[in-house]
Parts: C-alpha cells; structure tokens; sequence
C-alpha cells in the first residue's frame, strides 16, 4: 500500500487548515444560524458591471487574454489607481492582471523570496500570508500589533524584527480582521526604517475603496520613495462586489512584476476573460455604485461597534475593511470557547480572533457585510448569551 508521509510535500502537510472555517463548517449542519462570519458583499455585482460581461459574450470575447490580461483592462488600472491613489503604473510592464488578489499575493511571494528568507508579518491578518510564505520557502516573523496602537503597524516593532535575512514586509491594510488604517506619517515611519535596505513591501490594498470617518486611503507606493520598493496587490472582489469573478492584479517595479508575470504565464496563463471585460467597466462607471455601497457599510460598522459596546464587549472602531474586532476578555473564555458556545447556544457563528494569528486572543472577528435587521439579532442574541454566562 502508498506510504502517502513520503508521497506528500512535508511543507504543505504541515499547514493547519484554515482557522475561518472549522465554525462555518459546524454552522452549516445547524439550522437558523445566524453567521456574521463570512467576508464576503452580500450586494449583488452592479448591473452595469453584469451586463458588460453578457455582452462580452454576446461577442464572443471567449477566447485567452494576452498573459499580463487585457490591454485596456491594465490602461483602466492604470487610470484608476493614478486617480484614487497617486501613482502612475506603465499599463505595459508594471501591471499584471490576476486570478483574483490571492494568485498576486502568492506569486509576487514566490518571485522574491529564496529559501531561507525571511518576511515580515503583522498581525492579527488575513489567513493566507503565513502559509503563503512558507509554501515559497520563507520564513514567517510575526510583529504583533496591539489595540493600544489602534492595531497598526508600529515603525519601532518593526525595527526590532529586521535582520540581514529580512527580504519583505507585508502590509495588510486596511487590515482583515481589525478595520486598522495606515496613515501617509505611519508609513514615513517605516520608510526611514527600511530605507538602506532591500527590503519589499508587499502592500495588499484589497479593501482600499471600504475607509470611513473621512479617511481616505493612502497607498505606501505614494509615499516618498517607496513605490521602487513596493509590489501592490489589489481587486475587484471587495469594492465592487465581484467575489465570485475571481479577478484581481498587481502593480510594481517593472523588473518584479516580470518575474511575477513568468509565474502567472506558466501556472494561470491568464485571468478570466469575461471578467476581465466586466472590470474595464467597474473602474470605469461604477464609482456611483461602490459610494453606495460603502455608505451602507458605514451605517452598518455604527451599528455593530454600538451595538458590541452596548452588551459589555468592549469594541474599537474600525475605520476601514468591513469587519470589528472586539474583545471577549472579560468573559474569561478563550476565543475558540466563545465562540463555539456562542454558536451551540445561540447559534450565532463568528469568527475566533485566533483563526488571524496567536496574538488575536482574547478577540473575535465579526463581520458588517450583514443586512441591519440581520445584525440587529446576532447582537441581541450574543447579548443574552453574555448575561448567562454571568449568572
């Protein structure tokens, strides 16, 4: 019989599953659970961005992209991220058309870090980076970022993580799952962190459009020298509600984003066509839709973080993405305990802080991607399960 130990890579064997899904996978064999879990939009994709790619159709537009994706997709990225952001990408050499943000994240990983290497990760983040490092040969250096510093990253911590084997800083903001934003003074700090160095910073700016209280978000590539230095990773599934499209891309020096392009060519060949279609129009039409949109999660994150801080969990406004983050210390339950009891006795899922790295105890995740009503009855039932627990 195959010895399936010595048939597997050991590297991907080890990797723990993702931590999102365990409470999800349990929901699902429950009935009237109530999930403010998952982050995904729960608005349809704009009718304008739908019938762009029925007529795509229509056409016959079926057939392969070039491998770096449409040639005026990457000119509308281009205009779009010079309006919105500030920097000027050549549609021709410095952008690259993916399948969806996690393939950009992965590649531009695999293209720059040799075995040995070593990136730097803040976190509470998303699931992905951790793996995503080692699965290219590179070694995870968590920085943990802590409420008290609204969880950004902090120029200090990170110099006391840089070594001769730092070869990259992942910058996951605005941040899943705290809501953090990074600010033009925060990123200057750690320019002048990094600025003798070869350090990369690979910026994953997927929920740039979802910021609040009037911030706008700033890209690292737009500060001062760093966009020589820093590989953007960014897409349609947050901003305009394309999670199933499975589209994004990647900006950056001409001389990464080529090697990147070598990975993609072999591996993906190209991003779908039809949704490459569908987002010429999204960056182009839609910025109507993605206000409104946005205006909607902003009444939405109001309500949850009143609502958390309403029943004694004490929770910080997030000014970007569409999740909270708040704390369940003063339950005395770990996150994996409350949440797991949450859901068998109220049968409300959210999601444990830890599924985002160690330093995520003592939080949970939940996310505002929910209709207001839905919302409304996910807090009051928490709220009637934090008043049993203190019986």
């Amino acid at each position: 019989m195959l010895n399936y130990d010595n048939v597997l890579n050991s590297t991907i064997t080890e990797i723990q599953p993702s931590g999102i899904r365990k409470f999800f996978d349990i929901a699902a064999t429950m009935n009237d659970v109530i999930s403010l879990g998952v982050g995904e939009p729960d608005f349809p994709t704009p009718w304008k961005i739908r019938n762009a790619a029925i007529k795509s159709l229509e056409r016959g537009k079926t057939g392969y992209s070039a491998n770096r994706g449409l040639a005026e997709l990457r000119k509308e990225i281009s205009l779009y991220f010079k309006r919105k952001y500030g920097p000027e990408y050549d549609p021709d050499s410095e952008i690259l058309v993916t399948v969806g943000g996690s393939e950009a994240i992965d590649a531009a990983l695999r293209s720059i870090i040799n075995p040995g290497d070593e990136v730097i990760i803040p976190q509470p983040s998303y699931v992905c980076y951790v793996p995503m490092v080692q699965m290219a040969g590179g070694i995870p250096v968590i920085i943990e970022n802590k409420a008290e510093n609204d969880f950004k990253l902090s120029a200090e911590e990170l110099r006391k993580k840089i070594t001769p084997k730092t070869k990259a800083v992942i910058l996951p903001f605005p941040s899943n799952p705290t809501g953090a934003i990074m600010e033009r003074a925060d990123y200057e700090k750690i320019e002048k962190e990094i600025e003798n160095t070869d350090i990369v910073l690979l910026s994953d700016e997927i929920y740039s459009e979802l910021t609040f209280n009037g911030k706008r978000h700033i890209s690292p590539a737009a500060v001062n020298t760093l966009k020589d230095r820093t590989i953007v990773i960014n897409g349609f599934s947050k901003t305009f509600s394309m999670t199933g499209w499975r589209l994004g891309y990647t900006c950056g020096p001409k001389e990464i984003i080529s090697q990147i392009t070598k990975l993609h060519q072999y591996s993906i060949m190209c991003a779908p066509t039809t949704s490459q279609y569908a987002a010429i129009t999204a960056l182009r039409d839609c910025d109507d839709e993605v206000a409104a949109m946005a205006e909607e999660y902003d009444t939405r994150r109001k309500l949850m973080v009143r609502g958390f801080n309403s029943i004694g969990l004490e929770c910080r406004e997030p000014e970007g993405a569409f999740y909270t983050f708040p704390s369940i210390k003063t339950t005395g339950l770990t996150c994996e305990e409350f949440c797991e009891r949450l859901l068998n006795s109220k049968k409300v899922a959210i999601v444990p802080g830890t599924a985002f790295g160690a330093c995520g105890e003592g939080y949970v995740r939940a996310s505002y991607c929910y209709s207001t009503d839905h919302i409304r009855t996910a807090i009051e039932r928490i709220g009637e399960f934090l008043k049993e627990l203190n019986k």
